[in-house]
């Protein structure tokens, strides 16, 4: 781990995201104090407001352990959009203007 005072950052920003873009970490600290950790983002929860966390914590939310199904990854249907236009159209026509 990399530590460098606030202004060194400030003033190299990107060297130092560059560093930890390649899996380094970074201390940054202020008037000699540690103050915060640049680190690489999956390390920092990729997917989860401050928000989310408390309430998984508190016991109000579980966080799923599976991934997402390969389906749900996967493009639907193509659809023609004439086709689309012309079965709206007869829905509506079959409704007789009721909404």
């Amino acid at each position: 781990m990399k530590i460098a005072k606030l202004s060194d950052v400030k003033n190299e920003l990107s060297r130092y995201v560059e560093h930890v873009r390649k899996g380094g970490r970074v201390r940054i600290l202020v008037s000699g104090v540690p103050a915060a950790d640049l680190v690489p983002v999956d390390e920092a929860s990729p997917d989860w407001t401050p928000d989310l966390a408390s309430l998984e914590r508190s016991g109000t939310i579980r966080r799923g352990k599976a991934g997402l199904a390969r389906e749900l990854l996967e493009a639907g249907p193509k659809v023609d959009a004439r086709r689309l236009k012309q079965l709206l159209s007869e829905e509506r026509d079959d409704r007789g203007g009721e909404r």
